[in-house]
């Protein structure tokens, strides 16, 4: 996996061998970041699903002040904080290391707010409904911001806050990107 655009294009980025986890291949992600290019700079992330980091270093790359990295593996937090401290992100990283539902209500808490949401669970959890429900609910994302889901054979409910402004194919999995 590389940083396909911005300050850290070519970079490689270490955990694409992560168990548990399935990288957004890098095709898909130049597809997506330039869907939402408009939405990245100077923008507050969630990836609440983060693997390697592979999404929320690539918004880094193009312009993003500050990424939320949550996943519950400690392997993935070590594989993140170690991307993060090879590219000199620190400053705009944050690590979480939650159960997803334990990392949205800390970030309720919080007050935090996000204008970009990054949901690409394990396709077998089924939970993106459920999540999507708690960040509306609790108004974790920014009018105007933006929900990008990665799903494979899932159906999406509808929410009437929400407006779907792409849904694409890639394969067997889709990318649908929501904005408030």
């Amino acid at each position: 996996m590389k940083v396909i655009s911005g300050t850290l294009k070519g970079r490689v980025v270490e955990g694409f061998s992560l168990k548990e986890t399935r990288p957004t291949m890098d095709r898909v992600k130049e597809s997506l970041f330039a869907s939402i290019q408009n939405y990245v700079p100077n923008s507050t992330v969630l990836d609440l699903f983060a693997g390697s980091g592979n999404l929320g270093i690539e918004s880094i790359s193009n312009g993003t002040s500050k990424v939320f990295f949550n996943d519950k593996s400690k392997d993935a937090c070590k594989v993140i904080d170690n991307n993060i401290s090879k590219f000199g992100i620190k400053d705009k990283s944050i690590i979480m290391n939650y159960d997803y539902m334990k990392c949205l209500k800390v970030l309720k808490e919080e007050n935090q707010t996000f204008d970009i949401i990054f949901l690409d669970p394990p396709y077998k959890m089924e939970i993106l409904n459920e999540v999507i429900e708690f960040i509306i609910n609790n108004n974790l994302i920014n009018n105007g911001g933006i929900i990008v889901c990665e799903i494979s054979n899932y159906y999406l409910k509808n929410y009437e806050m929400l407006k779907i402004i792409k849904k694409k194919k890639y394969g067997d999995k889709e990318i649908v990107i929501l904005k408030k």
